[in-house]
């Protein structure tokens, strides 16, 4: 059934714009008309002028047959001939040149003297026997070029303005200077201003997860929308809010949508735009912003990535110099906390480096609120899953609660990356849906990268890399706190010429017995070569990498050595206090790696024992694996029986195990990259 419509109804105010949107006109084709306009003019008002002869066609033709009426010396260089009436059609075809024809008043020709003397005496030895009435009567005139004068005088002075114009509209707008790219314009704010004009359409339906950041910043809109009911009580509307989180969580998302909900104009730029060539060109713009913004309150000032002006003061490598960054920071904090309480202007800004901000810009009466923008949780997952989701032709067996689960630690732009991969993937296979193992496949696309099959790899490497997996492999189904295993894989990878993917559980803190059994697990590969081929190789770089930093980390930042003590000797305020020493004497960093290297000694000798005493069960899973080159969890259930302390798994068609239990947040699902 077809909808009425309605010829009454208003145009949508979203859509004004494109409504009273007329073409662009550029400014080049306005001076291009002007000037064949007019060439055009002086064409066909002047004619095509006289036609170049010679004294010698005039001599011998034109005074022999007496056609010439006068003859007019111009400025005592040029003589032009002046036809009779009825001698102008005998040269007809030498003044029609294809163009327009001289007039028929004349001048019709015109040739070159040498001197005015030479001239008039070569004109008396030819018309001596003349009589007086064929006699040519000779006028001489001077004319002025006055517009040849004028441009004599103009053009040069014309070339240099428009070359200077040129130069200088290019370097501001290759530095972002200012409004149309004029110089003088350079010091004026970049902002991009989104009114009832040019609404955007973002809201907060179009923000899946984030309920916490979202109730925050709902509440900054409702403080504009109706600020009585918050100021009857006394309170005060907040001047700021930063939103922190990692990169990909959704911070300009959420800024876009407080510009789709709210009804005020919203100023829109990232911090480095504020940064320019020009010196105090940071600080005019800051001030030009916040000029605009008090003429249009009540509004919302977003500036992304506020780090580039933010960052803390005297922290710098030029020490020393007068840094342009602080200039235009010193100009945002007396602007923040210039302005009246009331004045409706409220700034948001977002950042992923809120450690290295400096403090008289985090303080309350600046950004009054941090919102922290985490990663998402799996109920959050599986809102973003619902929302990327929609434009894409699923399979019946594909359910978002299903991904969310296989996804643990991806932000919301991951998130988008698989959806977009798994539609790639089967594209390319030419399906005429999406199914379930696109979005595998395409998970492992993300963390792994792309699979490298054609890579040329001897058997004694490849049956190395089998038995390295499978050392991390079998460790982490015999050892109670290691991560559950999803499947292993001795195919290239990326980089990798083999990996294990494991899918961390849901911890809020991590137990020092689940940190030694993470290690263990990883140094498994190191084990099974020293045990399997009384050798090792450079493939475990990537599992000593975490495994050290683990360490260090348990000594010098958990408190989880006995010798070292219940110290921690980590800067969470990223104020970077201790940039030039050490927290600790040289003695205590002796102990800290001592220490340190003994918890990775101790863990590579029980991943020894571990191995030892189950050898067979590792042999056999090293050799399945190179039959197979990629095996899942129910062939480890299969070899070493089902582990005591496992918890529920999903199995999907493909025979793929995957954990029912919502992993960790913290992390995508890890893998131990070899060679």
């Amino acid at each position: 059934m077809a909808e009425k419509k309605n010829n009454n109804s208003k145009p949508n105010p979203g859509n004004l714009r494109q409504i009273n949107k007329t073409p662009k006109i550029n400014p080049y084709w306005i001076y291009g008309v002007i000037i064949i306009s007019f060439l055009a003019i002086q064409w066909f008002t002047l004619g095509a002028g006289p036609v170049e002869t010679n004294w010698k066609e005039v001599k011998t033709s034109m005074i022999q047959n007496n056609d010439i009426q006068k003859i007019i010396v111009v400025n005592e260089k040029e003589a032009q001939i002046y036809l009779k009436k009825e001698s102008y059609n005998k040269y007809k075809d030498k003044l029609d040149n294809g163009f327009t024809a001289p007039a028929e008043i004349g001048p019709h020709f015109f040739f070159t003297i040498g001197s005015v003397d030479s001239f008039e005496k070569n004109l008396q030895e030819v018309q001596a026997e003349a009589s007086e009435e064929n006699k040519i009567s000779v006028e001489y005139k001077t004319v002025h070029n006055y517009i040849g004068e004028l441009l004599n005088w103009i053009l040069p002075f014309a070339i240099i303005i428009l070359i200077w114009w040129f130069i200088f509209k290019r370097m501001s707008k290759g530095a972002g200077g200012g409004g149309a790219g004029n110089i003088f314009n350079v010091g004026k704010s970049q902002a991009k201003v989104f009114d009832k004009d040019s609404r955007v359409s973002t809201n907060f339906k179009d923000v899946a997860g984030l309920a916490e950041a979202k109730q925050e910043v709902e509440e900054i809109v409702d403080f504009l929308k109706s600020p009585e009911k918050f100021t009857k009580l006394g309170g005060k509307i907040p001047k700021g809010a930063l939103l922190v989180g990692p990169p990909g969580t959704g911070k300009t998302l959420l800024a876009k949508a407080v510009a789709g909900e709210a009804n005020v104009p919203f100023f829109s730029m990232s911090g480095s735009d504020f940064v320019e060539m020009f010196v105090g060109v940071g600080a005019s713009r800051v001030r030009d912003l916040f000029k605009q913004a008090k003429e249009k309150s009540p509004c919302i000032v977003f500036i992304d990535e506020i780090d580039a002006i933010g960052r803390a003061r005297g922290k710098n490598p030029n020490m020393g110099s007068n840094d342009e960054r602080e200039n235009t920071l010193n100009q945002l904090l007396t602007e923040m906390d210039g302005f009246d309480t009331n004045s409706g202007v409220i700034i948001l800004a977002a950042t992923n480096r809120a450690d290295i901000l400096d403090r008289a810009l985090m303080r309350a009466g600046r950004f009054d609120r941090q919102i922290h923008v985490e990663l998402p949780d799996l109920n959050e997952r599986e809102e973003i899953f619902n929302v990327h989701l929609k434009p894409i032709k699923l399979s019946s067996e594909v359910q978002s609660s299903f991904l969310a689960k296989q996804t643990p630690g991806f932000s919301g732009a991951d998130i988008a990356n698989v959806c977009n991969e798994s539609a790639l993937i089967a594209a390319r296979k030419n399906k005429d849906i999406v199914d379930k193992q696109d979005f595998l496949d395409a998970v492992d696309r993300i963390v792994g990268g792309l699979e490298k099959k054609n890579k040329i790899i001897s058997i004694d490497e490849k049956r190395r890399i089998a038995y390295h997996e499978a050392g991390h492999a079998t460790i982490s189904w015999l050892l109670e706190h290691a991560h559950p295993l999803v499947k292993v894989t001795i195919v290239p990878r990326g980089k990798a010429l083999g990996a294990a993917w494991y899918l961390p559980e849901e911890r809020s803190i991590t137990t020092k017995d689940q940190l030694l059994d993470e290690m263990c697990s990883a140094l498994g590969g190191r084990a099974a070569e020293q045990i399997s081929f009384n050798s090792i190789s450079s493939g475990a770089q990537n599992d000593l990498e975490k495994v050290t930093k683990q360490a260090y980390a348990m000594v010098s930042i958990f408190g989880m050595s006995e010798k070292v003590g219940n110290v921690s000797y980590y800067d969470s305020s990223g104020q970077s206090e201790y940039a030039f020493s050490k927290p600790y004497s040289e003695k205590t960093a002796e102990l800290i790696d001592a220490e340190s290297k003994q918890l990775i000694e101790a863990q590579y000798t029980r991943a020894l024992e571990v191995l030892k005493s189950n050898k067979d069960g590792h042999q056999k899973l090293a050799e399945l694996l190179l039959e197979k080159e990629v095996i899942f969890s129910e062939d480890l259930e299969h070899i070493f029986g089902k582990r005591h302390w496992a918890r529920p798994v999903l199995v999907n068609e493909t025979k793929k195990e995957l954990p029912a239990e919502e992993p960790t947040k913290t992390e995508k699902p890890a893998e131990h990259v070899s060679f």
